[in-house]
């Protein structure tokens, strides 16, 4: 019985409990009030962010990794890689290997290395440097979109206001143009003089070439329409027509191109009229100056005239444009080299 009575007892307590829990009115004392007595105003909520996962699902997915990968086979990134000797020295490592571009872009240092690996998506890109895409655009997590102070001019600097300023990292020469010594003579010593192979930018941007005086007239620096009304992604990184051109092989479709050139590619996408005659002309001139053989430069002394009519056809040659990326200035460089030359 006394049992019975114990059981009964703490169930009325479980039910009251029970009871007091369920009630809408606090079961503590309100806490102070706010200084003075009156409490604060409640702020303003704040302005939800987008969905993490919704943003960063529209490129890290496996469609678009594939499809990247598929693409960037057919690049000349991929070809050219680590290329042993270029790949492993110190002043050709920074566009020839991943390890010496990662050096150069975040310590402006690189070294000599022993087993430097292939160019890759690693290379290029690392991680993102603001995630407010809305306001400040895409980076695209590119290790470097800063403005780039050009190698050969310390005192020029190239921005493309965006992604385009990781391409110019690479692609600008390694040397000035030829200037006279007191005799007016300029010594070829290596039979890999010239601009190196990638003076896109500074193509682009009207600058780098032996301007000799001729009838044609050289454009205003940074005038190009390819310089003022695209870019290097733009053009080079188009929707593909089928994985072998555009994206992340950086061949330019002629979708790329018609979305601009509303009404046909000039010259069907052969580059600049009259380049590639030109270059013939210029290229036949320069064989019989002897400062080319074979297509490649010759060591040995020459007249200034004949130095910069061969700085401006390899200059022309390396940008693989035929003039597409500055007509005006590659017609002016190829124009007034022919005639210098053809009057020498």
């Amino acid at each position: 019985m006394k049992n019975l009575k114990l059981i009964n007892l703490l169930l009325i307590v479980a039910t009251s409990l029970l009871l007091v829990n369920c009630t809408t009115e606090p079961i503590y004392p309100e806490g102070p009030a706010g200084i003075d007595g009156v409490d604060g105003i409640d702020g303003t909520n704040g302005k939800d962010g987008a969905t993490g996962t919704t943003e960063c699902a529209t490129c890290h997915n496996v469609g678009k990794s594939e499809a990247v990968h598929a693409s960037y086979l057919f690049s000349g990134h991929a070809a050219g890689g680590a290329v042993g000797y270029a790949g492993s020295r110190a002043s050709c490592a920074k566009c020839h290997s991943n390890e010496g571009y990662v050096d150069y872009v975040t310590t402006g240092v690189t070294t000599d290395y022993e087993n430097p690996t292939a160019i890759s998506c690693k290379t290029c890109h690392d991680t993102h440097t603001t995630f407010d895409f809305e306001n400040e655009g895409y980076d695209y997590a590119l290790r470097s979109i800063a403005p780039v102070q050009l190698i050969a001019d310390a005192s020029y600097t190239i921005d493309y206001k965006g992604t385009s300023n990781n391409c110019a990292q690479c692609h600008q020469p390694r040397r000035s143009p030829p200037t006279a010594d007191e005799d007016g003579n300029f010594a070829v010593t290596s039979s890999h003089w010239g601009p190196h192979h990638g003076p896109q930018s500074t193509l682009l941007e009207g600058i780098q070439g032996a301007e000799i005086a001729g009838t044609l007239e050289y454009p205003a620096v940074g005038t190009a329409s390819h310089r003022t009304g695209s870019s290097c992604t733009s053009c080079h990184m188009g929707a593909t027509s089928g994985e072998t051109d555009g994206e992340h092989t950086w061949i330019p479709t002629s979708t790329a191109c018609t979305e601009c050139h509303t009404a046909g590619i000039p010259n069907d996408g052969n580059g600049a009229t009259g380049i590639v005659e030109g270059m013939e002309t210029l290229h036949q001139l320069l064989e019989e100056a002897g400062i080319l053989n074979g297509g490649h430069p010759h060591q040995g002394t020459y007249p200034i005239v004949v130095a910069e009519g061969a700085w401006n056809y390899l200059l022309l040659l390396e940008d693989a444009s035929k003039g597409a990326h500055n007509p005006k200035y590659a017609k002016a460089l190829l124009n007034n080299s022919i005639e210098a030359l053809s009057t020498d």
